[in-house]
């Protein structure tokens, strides 16, 4: 995939935050009849269900005979956001209609930071022009939100820079062995992409998507200079 051609730039880049924990247990059983989030801390494999009546729907993560892996985050309370020490928090989902109080149907309420799960950054995230010309992630291009990705294990003791980097999609990091996914807590020393592993990215292939394991590509202290590496120009995500 190498490409020295300045040109060819990443056109999307996705924090997958903690969703690779999901692919990864999904393709070591190599089955696609696997359940959902086997990996969850605390919660019982997939499986729903509030009354012990013989109804237990199954969330899958696998389709297709294995063409495509849901890769989101569950959203629970105490998933990280961005920043905050209280992750999600218990008021992040209400059902203010709901059947068992009257209503004739159940409709939920969600309301959280858009940076917090399972998410893309738009070229707007970190350029207020983009922001006010409307690049949202609706703009985005679907098809480079779905395909073929190839996982790389990232040395446990390095950040994402351009020694670790050859034909690179999918890192997963010293964040997924800290297990920081399920921590409430926003943890600032989490692994991910430093200014010199973006630089040499944009200029060295033509990689399309980008994903690490925790809420933001960049790690914390080169955030937004590695964000403006990736996300500068806007045509790459045609």
């Amino acid at each position: 995939m190498k490409n020295n051609n300045t040109n060819h730039r990443p056109n999307l880049f996705l924090s997958l935050y903690g969703a690779l924990l999901s692919l990864l247990a999904s393709i070591a059983a190599s089955s696609p009849a696997d359940l959902a989030y086997p990996s969850v801390s605390g919660v019982d494999s997939g499986h729903c269900s509030l009354h012990d009546d013989g109804l237990h729907p199954v969330k899958k993560e696998v389709y297709g005979n294995g063409r495509i892996f849901d890769i989101t985050h569950r959203y629970i309370m105490d998933m990280p956001s961005w920043d905050s020490e209280d992750g999600l928090g218990d008021e992040y989902l209400r059902l203010p209609s709901s059947m068992k109080n009257g209503s004739l149907y159940n409709a939920s309420e969600m309301k959280f930071s858009v940076h917090s799960g399972t998410h893309v950054d738009a070229p707007g995230h970190v350029f207020d022009h983009y922001f006010d010309a409307g690049f949202d992630v609706d703009t985005l291009d679907l098809e480079l939100l779905n395909g073929a990705a190839l996982l790389v294990d990232v040395p446990r003791d390095k950040n994402i820079t351009a020694e670790v980097m050859i034909c690179r999609v999918l890192f997963r990091t010293l964040n997924t062995d800290r297990r920081l996914m399920w921590k409430k807590e926003f943890d600032t020393s989490f692994a991910g992409l430093t200014k010199d592993g973006a630089k040499w990215l944009v200029e060295n292939t033509d990689i399309k998507l980008i994903g690490t394991d925790y809420l933001s590509v960049a790690a914390y202290v080169e955030a937004i200079p590695a964000h403006h590496v990736l996300l500068k120009d806007r045509v790459s995500l045609n």
